[in-house]
């Protein structure tokens, strides 16, 4: 029975209880599939519709990415609902990728009523034990009064030291219990700070060092975080590199901008990280794609003084015995790097200057003339993107091969209007980038999305399009087709070559595709012919699905098929 009154004495469902915590937390968006396990909380959101808006989505993965790009965007949990089961499976996707992108989200999950558990009922899973190892708490809440309890430690888990997925199951017989349960205050994010002495010490060591390079990554940054950091870095004229799709942490354009630091790392700057005396690394994990295998930095003792700030205890000394070790949120330690008295002369700027010049010699595009010249050459495609969209552009990928010519040639221009404008998992998730999308556009309807994806990793949430439709949220959608799975048929000819097993692809066109939703379909097969289409796509009022058909040679943005075959066949494979 839904109750409309406003006094906060008369009991309540579970479920509306549930909502009303949401809201008084601050959550103003949540993603879903609707199940019969949880009816009683759309019914609730039912009730509070004014105050928390439910999406709608295809399937359960594209909702947890999309609570993942709002946690991402917002720095706020993003919250998923989903049924129980195989609702469950589906959205486990989406806190996985939080959980290795340490991004801030709630993932509330229906569950059997307390009177069948423990029985196999249809569709139970202990979740305690399904999300155990990739999420920061799991729970069930099995006391309706207990309601606000849960949902306030699940903010403040949430987005608490390294952020990160909370997963609550909501067991069907709780959410119908009538209850009078007081709100809790909303959360408060906490920082740490760091302490006078390792400022101190990071100071001396600084200032001591010949080759310094200051890494950025992870989560928890603000705008001012970000421009407290960029002040520091032209106090004392240090090279700048962003972690493994965390490029819009730093203003790409900046002569202190040395590049990215993931797959398919500029050969330049990776000979400048190893040459390196002195590593400030700032907020990343410095997990297996951002090290290039625990190379650039080697595990457990890095050969380079290694600084290592990050918010969680826990990621210090986890892998990297650093020299300094500091907890702190990146606003704080950013702050005080802002203030450290500088040298009296940058000391670091010409080293700085020619990390920058390399920076900019890996992200030239080829001149023409190129092989693929007479098809789709997806340097100048990048190129032409970054041309056409504006600096405050969203863009979104997910995993394969493709990604690695966004993040060569496209430049971000860091934070813009307050919030991140590169939306990519870190965990190596394919089907992010169109659910992330249209969370994207949802957050901020004023500004240009586009994301790009290859063929398989479109199919994999692509259906996601129609809830872009659904909400008159037009993105533009870019899909790299090359019919196969290009990320493994790489590995496969430097392994196996000429053994092609498990990876060509019969597509669909994709255009026609996108026309069945709804939206623009554009197949382009010449390099001449993307530029207009992405600037009809921008003007258009409606999504755009733009199809590339791509040579399968183009496998990476630094060589082809055929010489990865032949220098495997040259090792004798």
């Amino acid at each position: 029975m839904t109750r409309t009154s406003d006094d906060k004495t008369v009991p309540l469902p579970g479920g509306h209880v549930l909502v009303d915590a949401l809201i008084a937390h601050g959550a103003d968006l949540a993603f879903g599939v609707p199940g019969e396990s949880y009816l009683a909380v759309l019914d609730g959101i039912h009730r509070r519709a004014d105050a928390l808006r439910f999406i709608i989505c295809r399937q359960e993965g594209g909702a947890a990415n999309m609570a993942e790009a709002y946690g991402k965007l917002t720095g706020r949990p993003g919250i998923a609902f989903c049924t129980r089961g195989p609702g469950a499976t589906n959205a486990s996707i989406g806190v996985h990728t939080a959980f290795q992108d340490s991004t801030p989200m709630i993932l509330f999950i229906g569950q059997v009523g307390s009177d069948f558990a423990d029985r196999e009922a249809f569709q139970e899973i202990d979740y305690r034990r399904m999300f155990g190892q990739m999420a920061k708490w799991v729970a069930q809440i099995d006391r309706a009064e207990r309601i606000p309890e849960y949902v306030a430690r699940a903010f403040q888990t949430a987005t608490s030291g390294r952020p990160g997925p909370v997963v609550l199951a909501l067991p069907e017989d709780m959410l119908t219990t009538e209850v009078t349960a007081p709100q809790l205050p909303r959360y408060e994010r906490v920082m740490s700070w760091p302490g006078d002495a390792d400022m101190e010490r990071l100071h001396s060591m600084l200032l001591a060092a010949q080759r310094p390079f200051v890494l950025l990554g992870g989560s928890g940054w603000t705008p001012a975080a970000c421009a407290d950091l960029q002040a520091f870095a032209e106090r004392f004229g240090v090279p700048v590199g962003c972690a493994f799709r965390f490029q819009d942490l730093f203003d790409n354009r900046h002569p202190l901008y040395a590049g990215d630091v993931g797959i398919g790392i500029n050969p330049a700057l990776a000979a400048r990280i190893r040459a390196a005396d002195l590593v400030l690394a700032i907020g990343p994990r410095l997990g297996e794609m951002t090290t290039g295998g625990y190379t650039l930095l080697e595990a457990p003792q890095p050969r380079q003084q290694l600084i290592h700030v990050h918010a969680g205890a826990e990621e210090l000394g986890s892998v990297y015995r650093a020299d300094l070790m500091i907890q702190a949120s990146m606003p704080a330690i950013a702050a005080r790097l802002a203030a450290l008295p500088a040298p009296a002369a940058r000391l670091w700027e010409t080293g700085a200057q020619a990390a920058h010049a390399e920076y900019l010699a890996n992200i030239a595009v080829p001149a023409a003339g190129t092989a693929h010249e007479e098809g789709v050459d997806l340097a100048r495609v990048v190129s032409e993107m970054r041309a056409i969209l504006p600096d405050n552009a969203i863009v979104t990928n997910g995993a394969g091969n493709y990604a690695g010519w966004l993040h060569r040639y496209y430049p971000h221009a860091g934070f813009v209007h307050g919030s991140r404008t590169q939306l990519a998992p870190t965990s190596g998730a394919m089907g992010y980038g169109t659910p992330a999308a249209v969370a994207a556009k949802l957050v901020h309807p004023d500004r240009p999305v586009v994301a790009l994806a290859g063929d398989g990793c479109f199919l994999m949430n692509g259906q996601e399009l129609a809830t872009a439709m659904q909400y008159d949220a037009p993105i533009i959608i870019i899909v790299v087709n090359n019919s196969m799975y290009g990320t493994i048929r790489m590995h496969q000819e430097r392994e196996y070559p000429g053994h092609i097993s498990g990876t060509p692809l019969r597509n669909p066109d994709f255009a026609a595709l996108a026309r069945a939703y709804g939206a623009r379909g554009v197949t382009v097969t010449q390099t001449a012919g993307f530029a207009p289409a992405l600037r009809e796509a921008l003007a258009a009022p409606v999504s755009t699905l733009i199809e590339i058909r791509t040579d399968p040679e183009q496998i990476t943005s630094r060589t082809t098929l055929s010489a990865i075959r032949q220098a495997a066949q040259a090792r004798g494979h």
